[in-house]
C-alpha cells in the first residue's frame, strides 16, 4: 500500500521541510534522485518534477539487518515528491506492507514502528 499526502508547497519547499522532519524523527536523507532531471538529461520530458528521497533510521536499519540481511533488498525507505496540476504529492510505500509482500519475517514490529515515523514525517512535511 502507498501512503500519499497532497501539499500546496513546491518541491523545493518540501525538500526543506522534509529535511527538518526526518531529523526530528531521527532519520536521515541518504540520497536524492531527481528523476525529472535524470530523464531530461536523456532527452525525455517527464512534464513533472519528481524527486525520490532515500531516508533511513540507522538504528532501525541495523536492527532489521541483524535479524535478516535480506532486509537490505528493501532498504532504505523511499519518499517520493512529485508535482501535479493541483500542487505536489508526497508518497511512500508502507514498510509493513513491503515486508509482508517480500515474505520477510521477524521484523513486523520494527516495520510498524518505522511506518508510523514515515507517516508522521510525511504529514509534517505536507
Amino acid at each position: 500500500m502507498i501512503y500519499s499526502k497532497p501539499s500546496t508547497h513546491s518541491p523545493d519547499e518540501i525538500a526543506d521541510r522534509l529535511a527538518q522532519a526526518v531529523t526530528r524523527h531521527k532519520f536521515g536523507i541518504l540520497h536524492v534522485l531527481d528523476l525529472g532531471q535524470t530523464l531530461q538529461n536523456k532527452g525525455i520530458q517527464l512534464g513533472s518534477e519528481c524527486r525520490v528521497y532515500d531516508v533511513c533510521n540507522p538504528q532501525a536499519a541495523a536492527t532489521a539487518l541483524r535479524a535478516d540481511m535480506r532486509v537490505s533488498a528493501v532498504l532504505p525507505c523511499r519518499i517520493s515528491v512529485f508535482t501535479q496540476p493541483c500542487g505536489s504529492l508526497i508518497s511512500t510505500v508502507l514498510p509493513f506492507d513491503l515486508f509482508a509482500a517480500t515474505g520477510l519475517q521477524g521484523a513486523e514490529d520494527l516495520a510498524a514502528d518505522v511506518q508510523r515515523e514515515l507517516i508522521a514525517i510525511i504529514d509534517e512535511t505536507a
